[in-house]
This record gives structure tokens, sequence and C-alpha cells, in this order.
């Protein structure tokens, strides 16, 4: 396993005390999943106090001790941090994550302090100075078999959050979850144990799982089983079972589409995580208003008008997992505007309604999201890969300089007053009546643009 070489040197420090640093948790697990190793834990076994370890890191670095009380030393060396942790027990003593105490001792056998962990492939651990990898309950064997399997059932139904932590990990990893984890999980869901989530909480496994996940929809067909849509989302609820017309949709009903269409987004992302969790966010979302716009008739299933049905469901599903309004708001558009590109090509939109478009929303993300959409069915269009109808639309976005913005003002605030108009309230009309005729392609030019402020003033003093 590849360690860094200060980690080397203060592992063979611990050993002339006759102590050892052993690499513990995910980094473990992501050297056998191949995976980049981006965070180093290291527990440090055989040391009487904290503070020995803490003299020993303050020689090679700097040392965060905000995590001291805990028996976890943040340290500092050439422009990265590791945790250098002792072993410890956990006790839950009240709701809530932070309802534990933790006793630290530095003389617990690693199979002991591993118990506290909630699965096998992440109790895992790495001697340094043996060379030497621990497994004390099987992850080998789990890793093996694509299997997610909990350590102990006492101390894992102590957070809540591990059902959801199941849900993200089966979906990045692709793994199945043991029956026996399944039936802990689908009973603590039951007992509504999950209500003593704080929603930031919750809201960082759903980050996890919808940008880190090559198929995001394992995780959400598993919150499906486990009971959690049915008692936490009623959104998703919702759209299960809803039919579609087998002319666009053949692939199945609402729910089917969706987990297709954000699995395909994932294809999609940009690497730029805030940016592409509001497109993942806002694929999961497109279809809410399907529950509700959904018409069976004999001949035909349509769903007109669902496009802004689903905003306020939309709303709801955000608010329960972040407070974040700009945001939520930046995705609710991307939900009620995303059939535009489709409608738009169909019915060859003009210029002015592209540049209309572009004041509402982000075109490049409205076409992402709708892109999306298109392909996450199983019609002989969308499994061709092109989605001619955003391929066009992107087209007259750049050549009307709306790819990614709308159009910029050709006159502000104080183009009038060096025009010599005085500042009053008739500046926001007049900026407003300017803007307008750029949209409609009416004016291009600030020449123009002046002209027409000019004609106004005329027929206001007629």
């Amino acid at each position: 396993m590849k360690i860094e070489k200060i980690v080397k040197e203060i592992s063979a420090i611990l050993r002339l005390k006759d102590a050892k640093a052993i690499v513990v948790g995910g980094s473990v697990r992501d050297h056998f999943l191949k995976l980049t190793i981006k965070d180093y834990d290291i527990e440090v076994y055989g040391l009487k106090r904290v503070e020995e370890l803490e003299d020993i890191l303050k020689e090679y670095g700097s040392v965060n001790l905000v995590g001291k009380s805990f028996g976890v030393l943040k340290f500092r060396y050439d422009g990265e941090e590791y945790d250098f942790s002792f072993p410890r027990r956990e006790k839950k003593t009240g709701v809530g994550h932070r309802g534990f105490d933790i006793y630290c001792d530095g003389f617990l056998s690693f199979k002991e302090a591993s118990l506290r962990r909630d699965f096998t492939i992440n109790a895992m651990g790495y001697d340094i100075e043996k060379d030497e990898f621990l497994d004390p309950y099987g992850a080998k064997r789990d890793m093996r078999d694509k299997t997610l399997r909990h350590i102990d059932s006492k101390t894992f139904i102590e957070d809540p959050l591990r059902v959801y932590r199941a849900v993200q990990f089966c979906a990045r990893f692709q793994y199945r979850l043991a029956s026996e984890t399944f039936e802990l999980c689908l009973s603590m869901v039951e007992q509504g144990m999950l209500d003593e989530l704080p929603k930031e909480r919750v809201y960082e496994e759903f980050k996890k799982l919808l940008l880190k996940s090559s198929k995001p929809s394992i995780g959400f067909e598993l919150m499906r089983k486990l009971g959690i849509v049915k008692r936490y989302y009623p959104e998703f609820d919702a759209i299960i079972d809803v039919p579609q017309s087998k002319k666009w949709h053949p692939e199945g009903d609402v729910w089917v589409h969706t987990l297709m269409s954000v699995d395909m987004m994932v294809a999609l992302k940009t690497g730029e995580d805030k940016r592409d969790l509001k497109m993942m966010l806002g694929v999961l979302c497109h279809d809410f208003g399907k529950a509700t716009h959904t018409q069976i008739q004999p001949d035909r299933i349509s769903a007109i008008g669902h496009e802004r049905a689903g905003v306020k469901p939309t709303e709801r599903f955000l608010y329960r997992l972040t407070n974040e309004h700009d945001f939520i708001k930046s995705i609710l558009l991307l939900v009620e505007y995303h059939m535009s590109p489709s409608n738009y090509f169909r019915n060859g939109a003009k210029a002015s309604a592209i540049r209309r478009l572009s004041t509402k929303v982000n075109i490049e993300e409205l076409v992402t999201i709708a892109r999306a959409d298109f392909l996450g069915r199983m019609t002989e269009a969308s499994l061709s890969g092109n989605y001619e109808a955003g391929d066009w639309l992107l087209r007259k976005a750049k050549e009307l300089d709306v790819y990614t913005k709308p159009l910029k003002p050709l006159l502000q605030g104080r183009d009038l007053i060096a025009l010599g108009y005085e500042p009053s309230k008739k500046f926001k009309e007049m900026l407003k009546s300017v803007y307008l005729n750029q949209i409609e392609g009416n004016i291009s030019t600030k020449e123009e643009a002046i002209e027409h402020i000019n004609s106004l003033e005329k027929l206001s003093s007629t």
C-alpha cells in the first residue's frame, strides 16, 4: 500500500516507543478498490496518552487540536492533512450523532477498536511497519463477493445515518447489501430511527450518492426497497407506477425513467461538484409533476403541464435536504424549463425566444438536463445517443451569445447619467425598454440603444 513518506517517518518513531501506526478506514478500502486515496487516517496503538502522540507530531508539522477530546489530532505537513487518532470505544448515551460517550484506549486490540465501524469494508487496517493488512471481519471476502455487510448489529443501529451510508456505498461500488444488513436497515426504517437525523447529515450522503456513483439508480432503488422512499420522500413515491406513453417511454413508468435519466447524467458531469450536483438534482426531480398531471385516455397517455407542476414538489423535497435558497431556486428553474429544448427545436423557436429563455435559466445546463432526460429512455432515437434538439439549441445559443448567460445590457444607469438624465424612478423603465428591444432583436448597438432612449423621451414630452 502506498504510504506518504512523512507517515512512514512518524511510524518509525512510534516503533522506537513500542507503539505502532495502523492506516485505517476508507484509505485501505480504496486501496483494494484501486481508487485514488485522498485521505489517510492513522490509528496509533501502544501509547498511554494522546499528549504523547501530540508531542511527536509537533516535531514534524502543525497539529490542530480541535478533535483532541475525541482522541483525534489533525496533523498538517507540506500542505497535506492527516488524521492521527487513538483507538476508542463509543457508547450511545443520547439522540443524534453527538449523543455518544467516547473512551480512548491506546491498548485496545485492532479488532476491538474496529468494532465501532459500520461495514466490514471500512474495518480493515494496514500495519505500516509490518507491511501487513489486518482484516478482522472478513472484508476481503465481502469485497470479492461485492457485498456490503455490517459488523455488529448493536453498534450499527446507534447511528441511523448508516442506513444512508449503506445506500450510497452500494451505489458507488455496485455492491449488493448482505441479507442480514438489509433486514437490519429495513427494521431501522420501520421503527422510525431515521427520524432523528438532521437534514445536513442526510444531504451529505445524497451528495456522495449523486456525485460519486457510476449508477446512482442502485442507491435509489435500494431506498425504495428499504422503505425510505415511502416513509421520507413522498415526491419519489408518487411517481412510482405512474404510466407513460409507450411511444415516448417504452422503458416503463416515471420512476424507471427517472432512474435511467439520473444514470445518464453521470456521463454528462463537468467535474465541478456544485454545478454537477445542481444538474443531478434537477434530473432527479424533473418529472415530479407527472404524479399529478398524467392523463390516461383510451388512445394515449400525456402529462401536459408537468414541468411547471413539478416545481412545488421539487421545492418541498429540496428544502428537506438543505436551506441553500439560491441553489434551490436554480434547480427549480431547470425543472420548470426542462422541456424547452425539445419544444423550441420542434417549433423552430425564434432568436428572441431563445434570448428570453437565457434570462430565466442557464441554457448550457438546461440542455444537459434535457439531454439526460432524452437519453434516459428506450426509444430508438434515444438509444442512438444523439439529442438533436439539444445540439440545435446550443448552436443557436452560441450564435446569439447566450450560451451560459443572458445578453449583456447595452445601457446601464451610468450611461443614462452620462447622457444628461437625472437619476429617477424612470431609469428602471427606460433600461427595461432598451433591454426588451435587445431581446427582440430590434436593438443591437449602443448607438441604437441611445437613439431608443431619446425617442422615449420625445414621446413622454409630447
